[in-house]
């Protein structure tokens, strides 16, 4: 994504990358599986971060998450994110290939 970035926003991708994935990502006590499932979920929870949601499912993909892993662990975020947020989740998770 920073390569993308316009020049004059490649900081925000700096950022992203040292804060999220250099602090957090790298932390002991979660597998990478775990930690990549559980971002999923966040994300989702938030809504109006469908992009975000997409890269996730595909993250998840990455490090080996299947796709009813994926539909487990959202269905069970359903009571607590309600209905919109899920069905987003799920429209991502079924682009999934």
């Amino acid at each position: 994504m920073r390569e993308s970035a316009p020049d004059d926003q490649k900081h925000i991708q700096d950022y992203l990358s040292a804060f999220c994935f250099g602090d957090f990502y790298t932390r002991k006590g979660l597998d990478l599986k775990t930690r990549e499932l559980l971002t999923l979920c966040i994300i989702s929870a938030l809504g109006g971060a469908e992009g975000q949601v997409k890269a996730h499912v595909q993250g998840n993909k990455n490090v080996g998450n299947d796709k009813e892993t994926l539909i487990a662990a959202i269905t069970h975020c359903l009571p607590y994110i309600g209905f919109p947020r899920t069905l987003n989740a799920l429209a991502s998770v079924n682009e999934l290939r």
